[in-house]
């Protein structure tokens, strides 16, 4: 390890003089600590310069992807990709939050927005200080950072991607229209099942894939012109060496660079936690203090519906609400778009459910969702779980964790273990399954309220000794309450329960080898199936699938025919437009072993589909394909990053999913917390923590990360101090810069 004296020692003084007003300037001297594996260990006097220091650093490091972020959150991305953008930036425009704004702070925290307010301050001084000059990702992209307003940071589009319901709706009600009610429920069954039924009035004809043809753009990834799930578990301090809870947490989204993640640890009289969260966002998300630590993963709560809205023949600016023509609200708006001379107009209209996203000759698609309320933008809350002391002050602070719905892990160091399923979970009326969209003349199908906490799923200290979740359903036996009839499959939490279950105590390193896992529960089921397939063509091939141990390693020529046999499969089950990627593995294995006759045909479509892929036969293994392409939203090669082979799917514990048999979600943030020893615990970023091209820590994560091998996550000062690579010192008032 590189010693303090060592370390490179940089002191960056602010310009009063460039800010706005004195207000946004430090009080006192800020230290950051930047250990070698490019995290900033921020020491503050005060909370107002704490999280002004976040922001400076967040925007030396992640400067353009922070401004792509709020570019995309407010509706401003056509001034830099030109007409393309101007439906997306439409629907940013509809989606942001239009209530009071003192309530809307005082959801998140009571201090929230002076913590806000501070981030952002940090954000702009950053930029500011740059005097003009741009840093490369702009220099390419041509044109500048903006700076920021503490109402960026609360934009509705991220959270609008993470309660995706909607989509869902419209799509049953086109498999409903394409397959009829029965095939739809063996393909893709509500968890509990329920009949697959549209809402009486409406006409499900009318749901065409156009409606959200606007909103899904709005929630796509951002490519310029150019060249072009997750787990978690803890376990009490009986199944662990140390003798106190362990906790792990890799939350799966898109593995891009910049990474999703940034890390950060924050000093100050009241705070001193450290993990991560997204960079445009103050605090963390997940991580530990002195006292406890937490992670998440998603829980899928139903929090969107899609009104369809019957509009006034005689008069197109009207809709029916309860038995009367009511005129929409309507806003309009400008977006100033590259290239053209002169900004468009565009209309926002709003009925008594929510924006407008889509709107036709007879009807308009309204959406009704719970981002709209007070504290609906994603992960803000965890400003109260960073400085929750014990369960009971954790607990308090869930109360206000609204978007996205989570399943919130806790470990403390008395010992105890908890999990919330957490998120405003809208309690709708009888016959309002949320399934489908609904009609919205009538009446109803109104929400009534939200599902008290108290009646969230949630345990502490069970007599199981663990707590897994993996987007998985969590419905306790007998649970009358509705949450979702929509989970991911259960292979992963499965394989977490297998692993934890019996006579083991866990160490850290053992944490590590379970969040590399890449036993296919899936698989072995396969195999079970095709065990008794009798007289089988391939006879070789079909040998090495049932010889094969179902780990998904990026090296196997078996794991590779499963992964493409099971692509197949749903074609054969249920007719050529069936989407593999829309049915879970264990429904498609359970229609197999009813029909396993479709063992054939898809076995000679998997064969055929892998010689087209990988035309050589020495190259057939899992790998070959199954990569990771770390591309940079600019389209520019030369901020790419190489291509690398993968182990896993989306079914693994290790979970690697992406279109075309490629990864492009997963990972990309992992930490095992050791609650006997902070500075003991471990964590991954990928590819690194800094999003500036010319940083050595632009990329010098990811070769560990892809070898599954940890970085320390050093907490206290002389942990953090032994690791030091970097001091920087921010100092109000004085003239300097780097």
């Amino acid at each position: 390890m590189r010693s303090t004296s060592k370390a490179i020692a940089v002191s960056i003084t602010l310009i009063a003089a460039a800010f706005a007003q004195p207000s946004t300037d430090l009080k006192a001297p800020v230290e950051i600590l930047r250990d070698k594996w490019g995290v900033p260990h921020i020491y503050a006097q005060n909370s107002d310069d704490l999280f002004f220091a976040q922001g400076w650093i967040t925007a030396k490091d992640r400067l353009f992807q922070i401004d792509l972020w709020r570019r995309i959150g407010t509706g401003h991305l056509a001034e830099v990709l030109g007409a393309q953008a101007v439906a997306r930036d439409r629907v940013a425009r509809l989606v942001r939050y239009r209530g009071d704004w003192d309530q809307e702070w005082q959801s998140y925290a009571p201090d929230a927005k002076d913590i806000v307010t501070s981030f952002v301050n940090g954000i702009n001084a950053y930029i500011k200080s740059l005097g003009g000059k741009r840093p490369l990702e702009f220099q390419i992209a041509g044109y500048d950072p903006g700076l920021w307003k503490p109402e960026d940071v609360v934009s509705r589009v991220a959270g609008v991607l993470m309660t995706g319901n909607a989509q869902s709706e419209v799509a049953r009600s086109l498999e409903f229209l394409k397959y009829g009610d029965e095939e739809v429920e063996r393909m893709r069954p509500p968890e509990p099942f329920i009949k697959l039924t549209p809402p009486k009035g409406l006409d499900i004809s009318a749901i065409t894939a156009d409606i959200l043809k606007d909103y899904a753009a709005a929630i796509g990834p951002v490519r310029f012109p150019g060249e072009q799930g997750s787990n978690n578990w803890v376990v009490d301090s009986s199944m662990t060496t140390s003798g106190l809870p362990l906790l792990a947490n890799d939350p799966h989204r898109p593995v891009q660079v910049p990474s999703l993640r940034k890390t950060v640890h924050l000093v100050a009289p009241g705070w001193n936690v450290i993990g991560a969260g997204e960079p445009a966002l103050p605090g963390v998300a997940l991580g530990h203090n002195q006292n406890i630590a937490f992670g998440f993963t998603i829980v899928g709560i139903d929090q969107q519906d899609l009104y369809v809205e019957r509009i006034n023949p005689d008069n197109s600016h009207e809709y029916m609400s309860k038995g009367k023509w009511i005129p929409f609200e309507v806003e309009h708006s400008l977006i100033t778009v590259k290239g053209e001379t002169e900004a468009r107009s565009v209309e926002l209209e709003y009925t008594v459910h929510g924006p407008v996203l889509h709107k036709d000759k007879a009807h308009a698609y309204a959406l009704k969702w719970v981002g709209a309320d007070p504290g609906g933008a994603g992960y803000l809350p965890a400003l109260r779980l960073a400085r929750a002391r014990n369960w009971r002050e954790f607990r308090a602070g869930v109360e206000h964790y609204k978007v996205p719905s989570e399943n919130l892990v806790y470990a403390d160091r008395a010992g105890n273990i908890g999990w919330i399923a957490a998120g405003l979970a809208p309690i709708r009326q009888p016959g309002h399954s949320g399934l489908f969209p609904v009609p919205g003349d009538t009446g109803d199908y109104e929400w009534t309220g939200y599902l008290p906490l108290d009646k969230h799923p949630q345990l502490l200290n069970p007599p199981a000794h663990f707590i897994a979740t993996a987007n998985n359903n969590i419905l306790p036996a007998g649970y009358q309450e509705h949450l979702s009839y929509e989970w991911a499959s259960p292979e992963r939490v499965h394989r977490i329960d297998q692993m934890l279950t019996g006579n083991q105590k866990f160490s850290v390193e053992d944490f590590e080898r379970m969040q590399q896992d890449v036993l296919s529960m899936a698989a072995l089921h396969f195999q079970r199936i095709l065990a008794k397939w009798p007289s089988p063509p391939h006879a070789d091939l079909v040998k090495q699938v049932l010889d094969w141990d179902a780990r998904v390693t990026a090296d196997s020529r078996a794991a590779l025919i499963f992964e493409f046999w099971m692509s197949k499969l749903p074609a054969v089950l249920w007719g050529p437009s069936a989407d593999a990627r829309y049915v879970a593995p264990d429904i498609i294995l359970n229609a197999l072993e009813k029909d396993p006759k479709a063992l054939g045909p898809s076995l000679e479509a998997a064969l055929k589909a892998i010689t087209i892929a990988i035309p050589s036969e020495d190259d057939r293994v899992w790998g070959t394909i199954h990569q990771l392409h770390l591309r940079h939203p600019l389209n520019v090669k030369r901020l790419d990053l190489a291509a690398i082979a993968r182990p896993g799917d989306s079914n693994t514990v290790n979970a690697a999913s992406g279109p075309n048999h490629t990864q492009a979600n997963g990972p990309s943030y992992r930490e095992i917390i050791d609650l006997s020893d902070w500075d003991h615990s471990m964590m991954t970023n990928t590819p690194g923590e800094s999003g500036d091209p010319d940083s050595k820590h632009y990329s010098d994560l990811l070769a560990n990360w892809a070898a599954g091998v940890y970085h320390p996550m050093p907490y206290s000062r002389a942990a953090v101090e032994a690791a030091m690579d970097e001091r920087i010192v921010l100092e109000p008032g004085k003239v300097s810069h780097p």
